[in-house]
C-alpha cells in the first residue's frame, strides 16, 4: 500500500521567494491514493526536464519506497545512461513494452484478479516523441498506446498506478479526449512559451505570470488543475545517490 495521507512529495522550490528572499521554501504535494499525483513535466531543449525528472523519480523512492517502477526512455539520450542495464529500463522501441507491463497491472487490479496496491509508476521520457513517430509507422497502433495511457491517467489513482511523462511540447494530438486534464502536477520548465502555458494552463492564471523569465530548472508548477505555483529545481549535492536510489528502483 502507498504510505498514509501525509506522504508529501518535494517539487522544488518557491521561485519568488528564493530569488526575493533567499529562502528555500520546499512546494509539496501529497501523494496518497486519494489524490492524483500523475506527472507531466515540458520543456524545451535545455530546460532541464531531465534533470527534474531523475530528482522527482529519487524523491519518489525516498517517500514511498515499496513502489515498483518502469522506466520509458524514448530517445535513449545520455541523460539517463546510468540506467543502461537496469531489468525495468526500456530504451527506444521498447518503451511500448513498459507500458504493456504497468497496462496488465492495471487491468488486473481494476478486474479484481489482484487486490494489491503497491505503487506502480511508468516513467516515459520524450512520450510525445515516442508517439509521433509510431502515428507516422502505424497510426493505429498509436490510437491504441494512446488509449491505454489514457485509461491509466483515468483508473489509475485509485488502484496506486501514476503515469509520469516528459516532452517537449504537450500536443493535444497525443492527448486524445483530453487526458492532459488528467495530470494532478504540471511543470514546464525553461524560457517562457505562451503556446505551451495555454496548453496546460488555465486561461485566468495566464495573466498571473507576468513578465517573470525563466533559465534551466525555474519554471510554472499547476497542481490538481487549480494551483498555480513558480518553481526552482533544486540543484543535487550527491548525484550517485541520487542514481543509486533510482538505479535500485529499476533492478
Amino acid at each position: 500500500m502507498m504510505k498514509n495521507c501525509d506522504s508529501k512529495l518535494s517539487l522544488g522550490y518557491d521561485f519568488d521567494r528564493w530569488f526575493g528572499y533567499g529562502i528555500k521554501e520546499p512546494i509539496t504535494i501529497e501523494i496518497s491514493p486519494k489524490n492524483n499525483s500523475h506527472i507531466l513535466v515540458c520543456g524545451m531543449s535545455g530546460s532541464g526536464k531531465s534533470f527534474c525528472e531523475s530528482i522527482i523519480f529519487a524523491k519518489l523512492i525516498m517517500e514511498v519506497p515499496d513502489s515498483i517502477c518502469y522506466f520509458a526512455d524514448y530517445k535513449q539520450e545520455d541523460s539517463f545512461s546510468y540506467l543502461r542495464g537496469c531489468s525495468r529500463y526500456y530504451p527506444y522501441k521498447k518503451a511500448l513494452e513498459a507500458l504493456d507491463s504497468v497496462y496488465e497491472i492495471l487491468q488486473k487490479r481494476q478486474s479484481g484478479e489482484d487486490t494489491s496496491r503497491k505503487p506502480v509508476t511508468l516513467i516515459w521520457d520524450e512520450y510525445v516523441a515516442n508517439i509521433l513517430s509510431l502515428q507516422n509507422e502505424d497510426k493505429k497502433k498509436a490510437t491504441a498506446v494512446m488509449n491505454k495511457v489514457s485509461e491509466i491517467l483515468m483508473l489509475g489513482r485509485s488502484l496506486s498506478v501514476r503515469f509520469f511523462c516528459s516532452c517537449q511540447r504537450p500536443d493535444a494530438s497525443v492527448f486524445p479526449s483530453g487526458s492532459r486534464l488528467n495530470y494532478g502536477i504540471v511543470m514546464i520548465l525553461g524560457a517562457p512559451i505562451r503556446s505551451i502555458y495555454e496548453m496546460l494552463i488555465p486561461p485566468e492564471y495566464i495573466d498571473r505570470i507576468g513578465e517573470r523569465n525563466f533559465r534551466t530548472g525555474e519554471g510554472i508548477l499547476l497542481l490538481q488543475g487549480s494551483e498555480l505555483h513558480f518553481i526552482k529545481i533544486p540543484m543535487v549535492r550527491d548525484m550517485e545517490r541520487m542514481r543509486e536510489l533510482c538505479v535500485r528502483a529499476l533492478s
